[in-house]
């Protein structure tokens, strides 16, 4: 109802809080206000007597409703929650202008109030926690719709710069950072999860799901990926000016790059996601070479914190198959295509984050999933602990120690060398799958 605060408290995972009618961010103060109808009667259930009389003396206002929200989504972890700013959203009944809370910005779009606190800097945090709520709590708004952003990073806002400007035709602003008095006509305060790098379509608007994020995505990196190709033409073109003095050979290198192109075209694209230092694949060297001799294209990514999205993206967007040890760096499987091949190597110990985080929404997105469970050989623990030891033999009674155990033992203290045989038998089962895909695809573009 106008000029009421109405707040969501069902979820364990998050709050949300809608304002409409007059509303007001103070950032000074931590506050969001809301002016509404004037008529005391609309109210009573609300009013807060103690704070009214203590605001009156202040500037004559009433207040009609005091609600607190720290608006980030691990609302059931009370260590991350402290940390994120705490906002009070409060409904008044008065003039705003005769007490100082005149409009220095009238905005005529609703804005969205969230954190990127928390774990942002972790890419599964950062699209799990940010950006997958983030679209689910504003894509019906059709891009009218600002973003008021707590925990502000400049960083953040340019490495998603792709993204927020396909939710939202307008810049976002610093909360803290932007002290006027940036007025809108509607407000939602926190944002709406799900569940792990999901959209539930049977609660969004036109039944939008994770393929339609993944979409959204698409939209969002392309004409930064049409603009890296058109360099790498540019540069083409100009070797082969600097190579036209020799004819014959110049002529003789351009037969066999088109040859190469044809080639590649026939070949599945296999895309490895390297690590480094804990969950590494110590013989990737071998899976490389293992690869390419059944025949596919591979290509090793070691994406980290400061690469552009838009080529990891360009990357993963022509490959036909993923393969990954479990870690934030597969929420990249993101930016594969429905119909493709998500490989992820599970680390002992780690079973039920592997299957939770990346593969039930693998399956979601449309993406033929396979959870390679690491045998206790293929582990580096089996060096370091005997055979009878529960952390090799029994990794979920060390789990139930708690998070510190799981974090130190299995997925800090751990890295994979990979039985290559065992392997293999998925490898080429997904290579034949692969090959019937590209050729099908073939098939239809010639029709």
């Amino acid at each position: 109802m106008e000029g009421t605060i109405c707040c969501d408290r069902s979820s364990n995972r998050s709050d949300v809080c809608m304002m409409k009618g007059d509303v007001r961010m103070q950032s000074t103060c931590s506050s969001i206000f809301l002016y509404g109808s004037s008529d005391k009667n609309n109210f009573t259930n609300n009013f807060i007597p103690n704070i009214a009389e203590e605001d009156e003396q202040e500037d004559h206002e009433q207040v009609l409703n005091h609600e607190k929200i720290r608006p980030y989504t691990r609302k059931w972890e009370t260590s991350t929650m402290n940390n994120i700013n705490e906002l009070n959203l409060i409904a008044k009944e008065g003039n705003p202008e005769l007490n100082h809370h005149h409009c220095d910005v009238q905005h005529d779009v609703p804005a969205v109030f969230f954190s990127t606190g928390g774990y942002t800097g972790n890419l599964f945090h950062e699209f799990n926690d940010g950006l997958v709520p983030l679209y689910i709590t504003s894509q019906h708004f059709n891009k009218k719709v600002v973003f008021v952003i707590l925990e502000y990073h400049n960083w953040w806002t340019m490495k998603y710069g792709d993204v927020l400007s396909q939710l939202s035709y307008y810049p976002p602003i610093d909360f803290y950072g932007d002290v006027k008095t940036h007025c809108f006509p509607e407000a939602i305060v926190g944002l709406r999860i799900h569940g792990d790098l999901s959209v539930d379509s049977s609660l969004m608007e036109g039944n939008k799901s994770i393929i339609d994020f993944r979409n959204l995505l698409d939209r969002a990196y392309w004409p930064r990926i049409r603009g890296l190709i058109q360099d790498e033409e540019r540069e083409a073109q100009n070797m082969q000016k600097e190579n036209h003095f020799v004819p014959l050979e110049s002529e003789t290198l351009l037969n066999l790059r088109e040859k190469m192109v044809e080639d590649q075209m026939d070949k599945p694209k296999l895309a490895i996601l390297s690590r480094n230092g804990s969950r590494e694949i110590t013989n990737e060297n071998l899976l490389v070479q293992m690869a390419e001799e059944i025949g596919f294209q591979v290509e090793v990514l070691s994406p980290n914190p400061r690469s552009e999205l838009a080529k990891i993206y360009r990357a993963l967007n022509s490959s036909d198959v993923l393969v990954g040890v479990h870690g934030a760096a597969l929420t990249h499987f993101l930016f594969m295509k429905p119909g493709c091949v998500f490989i992820q190597v599970i680390p002992l110990g780690s079973e039920w984050a592997a299957e939770t985080y990346f593969g039930e929404p693998a399956r979601k997105l449309g993406l033929n999933y396979i959870g390679y469970r690491i045998l206790a050989r293929e582990s580096s623990l089996y060096d370091k602990y005997d055979e009878n030891d529960p952390i090799l033999r029994d990794p979920t009674s060390v789990n139930k120690k708690g998070w510190e155990y799981t974090k130190s033992i299995y997925l800090d203290g751990q890295n994979v060398r990979l039985d290559l045989r065992r392997f293999q038998k998925h490898l080429d089962h997904v290579y034949h799958y692969s090959v019937s895909r590209i050729k099908r695809k073939l098939y239809l573009q010639s029709q």
